[in-house]
Formats: C-alpha cells, sequence, structure tokens
C-alpha cells in the first residue's frame, strides 16, 4: 500500500511537472544581436579589433560598410573620405586637410598608412563614444581581411553572420564607385571566402540591391530605410513611396519575387509593432538601426523586432539574457 501511494505521488508530480513545461515559455531562438561597425560603442569602428572584440563577446552578426580603394579593392570603411574624427596620419596626427581624401581615390597601400585606431577625443563624435577602448595602429581592413579572421577562428565562428552595407550615395555619384562594379566586387570576396550562406547585403542605396537580386539572388537582402531617404527615389532605385501605402510594401515591391531572404531595416525611433507585424505578414524580417538606449531595446523587442543593430552589443545581450532568449556562443580565438 505504501509503495502504490509512493507511486502515485510520483505519477502526480510527473503530471504537474509535464504540465508546467507544456505552459512554460520557451526561448525565443534567432534573435539577431548584430555588432554595429562591430560595435563602434566599445572598440574602434570597422576595424578587425572591433570585430575581434564582438566576437569574443558572442554576436550573432558583424555589421559593416564597404567601400572601393582606387585599385579596386573592398576595403571595410563607413566613410567614403577618411574621417578626421578618428583617422591620424603617419606621423600620429589627426587630420586637417579639407576635403579629406577619398577612399576611392587612394590605393590600399596609401589607405593603410592611416591609423584609424583611436577617436579623436576633441570631436563631437569622439565625445559620444567616451568608452570606446582605443587600439592604436588599425588600419582600415580589406573585406578579405576580415573573412579570414573569422575563418581563423575555427568551428565556434562559422555561426557568425556578415551584414553588408554598401556605401553608395546616389546624390552624390562622384564619391564612390559605380554600383556595378561595388556589388561586383563585393560578391566576388564573398565568393572567394564560400561565406554566402551567412551573409547578408544592405544598402540604403537600393540600386546595388536590385543588382544582387540579378546576380546572386540566392542572398539574403536588407533594404536600409530613414525619412529622408524615402522622400527622393533616387535611393529606392526609382520606385516613387507615395505610391504605396507603407514603407513594408514599397520594400516588398523593390525586392519582387526574390530567391532569397528579405530583410527591412529602418531608423529605429518612429518604428512601431504595427509595421513590424505588417512587415512579417509580407514575408520579411525586421532588424531597425541603431539601437542604442536599453529604453529602446525593449520597447522594439516588445513590439516584435527579430533583431536589432548596435553599437553597444554587451548590453543589448545583457538584456537578451534577462529576456530568456538564446545567447549567440562567443567565438573565441584559437591559440
Amino acid at each position: 500500500m505504501k509503495q502504490r501511494a509512493v507511486l502515485l505521488v510520483l505519477i502526480a508530480a510527473a503530471l504537474v511537472g509535464a504540465g508546467c513545461a507544456a505552459i512554460a515559455p520557451k526561448a525565443k531562438q534567432h534573435f539577431d544581436l548584430q555588432a554595429h561597425r562591430g560595435g563602434r560603442g566599445l572598440a574602434p569602428e570597422n576595424t578587425l579589433a572591433a570585430f575581434s572584440n564582438a566576437m569574443n563577446l558572442g554576436v550573432t552578426t558583424l555589421e559593416l560598410d564597404i567601400g572601393l580603394t582606387a585599385d579596386g579593392v573592398v576595403v571595410v570603411s563607413h566613410d567614403t573620405a577618411l574621417n578626421a574624427d578618428h583617422t591620424r596620419d603617419a606621423r600620429g596626427a589627426w587630420l586637417t586637410a579639407k576635403p579629406a581624401p577619398s577612399v576611392r581615390s587612394l590605393t590600399l597601400a596609401q589607405l593603410q598608412t592611416y591609423d584609424v585606431g583611436r577617436l579623436n577625443p576633441e570631436s563631437n563624435y569622439g565625445k559620444q563614444f567616451a568608452l570606446q577602448q582605443p587600439r592604436d595602429g588599425e588600419r582600415i581592413p580589406t573585406l578579405a581581411a576580415l573573412f579570414a579572421q573569422v575563418q581563423a577562428r575555427g568551428a565556434d565562428a562559422a555561426r557568425v553572420h556578415f551584414n553588408i552595407e554598401t556605401k553608395i550615395d546616389p546624390t552624390k555619384p562622384d564619391e564612390t564607385a559605380a554600383p556595378e562594379p561595388m556589388v561586383r566586387a563585393l560578391l566576388a570576396e564573398i565568393d572567394k571566402a564560400k561565406v554566402g550562406e551567412r551573409v547578408t547585403i544592405q544598402s540604403f542605396d537600393w540600386r546595388t540591391l536590385a543588382l544582387v537580386g540579378q546576380l546572386a539572388p540566392q542572398l539574403s537582402r536588407a533594404y536600409l530605410t530613414t525619412p529622408r531617404t524615402l522622400k527622393d527615389s533616387r535611393w529606392t532605385a526609382g520606385l516613387d513611396p507615395a505610391n504605396f501605402a507603407s514603407v513594408p510594401q514599397l520594400v516588398k515591391a523593390a525586392a519582387g519575387a526574390s530567391a532569397g531572404p528579405v530583410i527591412w531595416s529602418p531608423a529605429h525611433a518612429d518604428l512601431g509593432a504595427p509595421a513590424i507585424r505588417e512587415a512579417q505578414k509580407l514575408g520579411m524580417k525586421v532588424v531597425p538601426w541603431t539601437v542604442n538606449q536599453r529604453a529602446d531595446m525593449v520597447r522594439l523587442m516588445d513590439a516584435g523586432a527579430d533583431g536589432l543593430i548596435t553599437d553597444y552589443p554587451d548590453v543589448l545581450r545583457d538584456l537578451m539574457r534577462e529576456r530568456g532568449l538564446a545567447l549567440p556562443p562567443p567565438a573565441k580565438a584559437t591559440s
């Protein structure tokens, strides 16, 4: 009799446990933690040091920008011209020349004489990211060097994705390479490194995304938007935003019958749950930029965003942990 009572208690406990498991919320998988420019709040933007720091921390995606040098090399740079706020010459002096040399006007060898390893503390930009840890001697890296750095970390880094923005302005065609040579050079580096399954190509200039759709339709594309670019059809590959009921519908039209995944990446400030839900119903993921305040992160996660692009991946990672979301594992450097 005593054994039967014990057995009944065990069965009851098991049933209760099963019921709790059934109603317990599951950790949301695949929330995309993107380190903006490698996490410029923590380390010098778009440098190998920043990307290394982000991988040590544990992120889903390294977000970065690219341009072409005078000799056609794909390099990682947000600015189309050297930025005096974080660039020093070979003598260690902050740049003062105006206009500063454009990336497109310099060969790779010339470009890599400049040091981009710290912020000018006297600049407004430097004051904005005062906690960034300097790394003197960092150069503007090639995209190939970044791919090699990630691959050198072995199996752990095989999970790391890349969100690569083509830095091109349709209103200033002389500042950069034209869309087609830029896209072709970028696709060649992606093919050479065999990382296509882990790459998203993003842009405010949707002409580049249209070319990606033609030349590499299997690749993921992210349509960047801001109120400014949505007022000028030069940014939206000729589509007039006024002809569409919403931005998600505009993005869907631009993407067409895409073979690869489509992402909408809007500026985060005015983004709300209704627009996120609409985009997701149209088959897109929504990954806003650049979200640095914890309160904004909470708001957008509650609204259903599929990921966030942030200068502070450490803050977003802590918030994901608090909310029970699955965390991307660190990709430690191999010894």
